[in-house]
Order: C-alpha cells, then sequence, then structure tokens
C-alpha cells in the first residue's frame, strides 16, 4: 500500500527580526551570521501565540489542500521542540482547535528528526489498515527557549508549523523506505536541561538559565554533516536508489553548511537541494514541510519525482524518509 502526502499547510508570524535587529541586542553582525549559518531572517511569534495556535492554522490548510474535514482525521501526531505544556498533549489541543472531533492523538518528541518520525509513524498506521486519514504537524515557538543574550544561539532559531496529511495515494508512491537512528551518548550536546523532572524549575535554574537551548556548536556541526549523507545514503539503498535517482533532497533547516556539505557528500547538485533557511532560520519540526510547501507551490516538484526528507538534531537522533510523489488533485 503507497501512503503519502495529500495535503501541505505551513504558517510563519507575521514579525520578522533580521541580522540587522540582533546587531543591536548581541555582539553580532550580517556578515557574522549569513557566512557561518545562511541565515538573513526569523520569524517570531507574539507572546500570545502559542505553538498549538501556528499547528492549527497550519492543519486547516493542508486539510483544504486535501479537501479532508476535520471530521474525517482518524490519527493526530503533533511534534514539537518547544512544548506548549508538559501535559496534556499537543495533539489533544489542536484537535479541539480544529474541530476533530473523531481523531485520536499523540504527541511524539525527537526534536528536530520530529517531522520525518512523525511521517514514518503516520504512515505506519495507515498501513496497517486501522485508520485512513493521518494528519502530522510540527510547529515550534522556539524563541521562547532562546538566550537572547548567547549570540551562538539567539541568531539560529525562529517560529513557525508545518502540517501534511496522509492517505493511501496508490501502489507504488508515497512512503518507499525509511531510517532512523538514535545516539544517545550525545545527549548533552544540545539539550534544553531545566523546567523537568530531571531540573525542576527553581531559582537555581534561572539563574543558570537552563531552560534555554545549550549546544555545543562544533560538535553538533560534525555530528550533522556527518548522519545527514549517511541516512539518505541507508533509505535509498532500502528503496533500490542512489543518491543519482533523487530529484529532491529537502533536508532540516538548520544551517547552510550543512546542507552544502550533505550535499556534496552525496553529490547531489544544490540546484536539487530545497533551501529555504535564509528566510526562517532553524525552525526545527517545522522545517521540512516549510521547504517542501514551496515547492509544492511553485511547481518544482512532478508526479513520480524521489524525495529524500532528511532531518538531525538532539538526541542525538537523526533519520530519513524517501518518497515518490504523488501530484496532489487541485
Amino acid at each position: 500500500m503507497g501512503v503519502g502526502i495529500i495535503g501541505i499547510g505551513t504558517v510563519v508570524p507575521p514579525k520578522v527580526l533580521t541580522n540587522y535587529d540582533l546587531e543591536k541586542m548581541v555582539d553580532t553582525s550580517d556578515e557574522w551570521i549569513t557566512t557561518r549559518t545562511g541565515i538573513k531572517e526569523r520569524h517570531i511569534a507574539d507572546s500570545n501565540v502559542n505553538p498549538s495556535d501556528l499547528g492549527a492554522e497550519a492543519a486547516l490548510k493542508a486539510l483544504k489542500m486535501a479537501k479532508v474535514e476535520p471530521e474525517e482525521i482518524d490519527l493526530i501526531i503533533v511534534t514539537s521542540a518547544s512544548l506548549e505544556m508538559i501535559f496534556p498533549s499537543m495533539a489533544a489541543v489542536i484537535q479541539n482547535k480544529i474541530g476533530a472531533k473523531n481523531a485520536g492523538g499523540f504527541d511524539l518528541l525527537s526534536a528536530c528528526t520530529g517531522f520525518v518520525s512523525s511521517l514514518i509513524t503516520g504512515a505506519q498506521f495507515i498501513r496497517s489498515g486501522d485508520v485512513k486519514t493521518v494528519l502530522v504537524i510540527g510547529t515550534e515557538v522556539l524563541s521562547r527557549f532562546v538566550d537572547w543574550e548567547d549570540r551562538n544561539t539567539c541568531v539560529l532559531f525562529g517560529d513557525g508549523a508545518g502540517a501534511v496529511v496522509l492517505r493511501e495515494v496508490g501502489d507504488g508512491y508515497g512512503l518507499l523506505s525509511w531510517d532512523l537512528k538514535l545516539d544517545g551518548s550525545g545527549a548533552d550536546l544540545l539539550a534544553i536541561p531545566g523546567g523537568c523532572a530531571k531540573n525542576p524549575c527553581s531559582e537555581e535554574v534561572l539563574k543558570n538559565k537552563l531552560h534555554y537551548i545549550k549546544m555545543n556548536g562544533r560538535e553538533v556541526f560534525k555530528f550533522s554533516v556527518k548522519v545527514l549523507g549517511e541516512t539518505t545514503e541507508e533509505s535509498l539503498k532500502k528503496a533500490g536508489l542512489t543518491p543519482a535517482d533523487l530529484d529532491w533532497l529537502i533536508p532540516h533547516q538548520a544551517n547552510i553548511r550543512i546542507i552544502e556539505t550533505g550535499a556534496e557528500r552525496l553529490g547531489i547538485p544544490i540546484d536539487k537541494v530545497a533551501i529555504n533557511i535564509h528566510k526562517y532560520g532553524n525552525t526545527s519540526t517545522a522545517s521540512i514541510p516549510l521547504a517542501l510547501e514551496e515547492l509544492v507551490l511553485e511547481g518544482k516538484i512532478k508526479d513520480g519525482d524521489i524525495l529524500a526528507l532528511v532531518g538531525f538534531g538532539a538526541g542525538l537522533s537523526w533519520g530519513s524518509a524517501v518518497l515518490r510523489w504523488k501530484n496532489i488533485e487541485s
């Protein structure tokens, strides 16, 4: 059974924070940020906008494209690195907001690999025969978890959301193969260490800024460049394909140097790589759907094209999904 994407929707907050704005906030420059990350600007949510708000808006856009009513959704999978609350699940909050009264669901936590993991998981539910329609949402308000005095992290992240509707799309189309991996020995390389059971909210946690993103940039860069190519090749191999068969590489938008180096190692021309990090920064679970939707709306993806969606991030976690694209009916 082929399971694929029949609708996609994304949203970013209207407020834009440019590198020139950041120059006034921390010791940095547009040249420094652009050279090292490829980012020119990022979108920041207002204080009254939560991840579930962005996720619900993206979901409704995806449902509209898919011509699916909220009541038809069987399962909602939400993935996020910027949880609204520890519980209830964001899937439950969004289910209520969009009126998906017949849906079950849950949150799947895998940081920047989360969208790939959730897409794979949703496809397996449909293949089981127990559900027909799955809504996958990646949504982030990472700006709330950034130390705006730390120039090494505050320049990287942006807010946004992306959603896809999954259904059967016909044999030979949709998800062809996948790969998911973990290496928990690197858990401390990228983390928000405070605010949960290990380091509950306290004066000490706040004083030491443990409720903000902490990252070993050098080690995370080395890891990301390595696994981007490895997991892509592994998924392609499982599908009986090679990098030469790829029409589009759609990687997590973490850093332009990671993306370019990974593509070069795979031997994939840069014009076959989805890149929009300059506009949005690192939006974690939302970055892949944001990049995918651009290609879809611009008509760059054709029926039968082979796509590789690749995620990597905290955990350490990484993974990829290879799909044969089925054109979305207009």
